[in-house]
Order: C-alpha cells, then sequence, then structure tokens
C-alpha cells in the first residue's frame, strides 16, 4: 500500500494547521515549540495500551485489531512540532481521497491552536458541513500517565480555508500520546447544478477500514 513521504505529509499538515489558525480567533494558548527529538515507540505496546482504552467500545476494538494485523510505520516522529503533529500511519477508506491507489484516505492530526486537540484532514474534495450518518473518532492513551478517552471528531466551519475536523479541547495531560482515528466521515466537492446536485455540490461518505494511528506529545 502506498504511504505519505515525510516531505508530503509535513506540507499537508502545514497546510491544514494554518487554515485551522485562520478559523480559530484569538492567541494560541501554547508558546512556540522547538521540533520534537525523535521517538521511539512501540506500536504493538501502543495498540495494546489503545485497546485497554477500548474496553466495551466495538467498533474502537475492531478498529485496533486491524491495526494488530496491518503494516506498522516504525519511523520516529522528527522535526515536527505544535501546533502541528501529523499521525505517523495513514488511514486506508473504501473510498480514499480521490485517484489514488490502495484508497490512500488522509491521517490524524494533533493540533494546539487555542488548546490541544484531535483532528483529520482527507479526503475527497472538502469536509461536508453536514454528518448525519457518520460519526469520525478518536482514541487516544497518555504513556506516561495511563490517561485515555474517545472523542468525537465534529467540529469544521463551512469555509474553504478549513481542511480539517477536530475534538473539543481535550486535556490529555503531557507526556507522549498515542491515539488512532477510525469511523466515517462525509465529503463535498462542487459540481454543477441539477436535479441530483441542487445545491451544487456532490456528496461522499468514507468509512475508514484501516485507521490513521501516531504518537504525539501533549
Amino acid at each position: 500500500m502506498g504511504r505519505f513521504t515525510s516531505g508530503r505529509r509535513f506540507a499537508a499538515v502545514f497546510t491544514a494547521a494554518t487554515a485551522a489558525a485562520l478559523v480559530f480567533a484569538g492567541p494560541s494558548t501554547a508558546a512556540p515549540a522547538a521540533p520534537l527529538a525523535p521517538q521511539s515507540v512501540d506500536w504493538t505496546d501502543a495498540v495494546a495500551k489503545l485497546k485497554v482504552a477500548a474496553a466495551g467500545n466495538t467498533e474502537a476494538t475492531a478498529a485496533l485489531n486491524r491495526l494488530t494485523v496491518g503494516p506498522k510505520q516504525a519511523a520516529a516522529l522528527k522535526d515536527v512540532a505544535l501546533p502541528f503533529q501529523p499521525f505517523q500511519v495513514p488511514a486506508y477508506s473504501d473510498v480514499g481521497a480521490g485517484g489514488n491507489s490502495g484508497q490512500l484516505y488522509g491521517s490524524g492530526v494533533a493540533l494546539d491552536l487555542d488548546g490541544f486537540r484531535f483532528g483529520f484532514f482527507g479526503g475527497k474534495g472538502t469536509i461536508s458541513p453536514n454528518q448525519n450518518g457518520a460519526v469520525l473518532s478518536v482514541i487516544w492513551y497518555n504513556l506516561q500517565s495511563g490517561a485515555n478517552g474517545t472523542e468525537i471528531l465534529n467540529q469544521h466551519n463551512d469555509i474553504p480555508v478549513d481542511t480539517t475536523i477536530r475534538s473539543r479541547v481535550v486535556n490529555t495531560g503531557s507526556g507522549l500520546i498515542v491515539a488512532a482515528v477510525y469511523g466515517s466521515a462525509w465529503h463535498r466537492w462542487p459540481v454543477p447544478v441539477d436535479d441530483a446536485h441542487k445545491d451544487g455540490f456532490a456528496y461522499e461518505k468514507s468509512n475508514i477500514f484501516f485507521p490513521s494511528l501516531g504518537s504525539v506529545l501533549g
């Protein structure tokens, strides 16, 4: 399966984070961060910890089981720091991002522009403002403290510069955090207005079959 290269991933996340910065009003609560030192993550242990957090959540457990048997990218997160940190392992969906091989879909991302949030960018076209019938979620685990949780990614502004869909502000605590994005999301793109597209948009729902997995510093 295809993967994002480091340069492409960095550029994509930079675009997403810059757009999000335009969306969020007011100053950032976080001081500028220096580039992160490479982080060594045992992905098998990380997924095992996420499964602990997913206890009783059948959808999250099923998604994490696919990560257990799927390929993992062991490369450390290098030269990237908040306010944007991409997940190292991208997501794959049934429809992909459009025009790519292997249904490469997009990536989770951590943002710290007005407080720490999880997000996602990717897919065909842009994020649809109406997510009825789709739920995109992130499950996370703090490897230092054991704090964990699940958040729904449902915050998005219907303007061209907003290329991400995000969680509320999350208190993960400081330390190395592993997280996985799973579920589904609606995307849309402009088309000529006709009887089938009265609002001038076509819509498509993406269902993730291989979650985006990442480690970030909280």
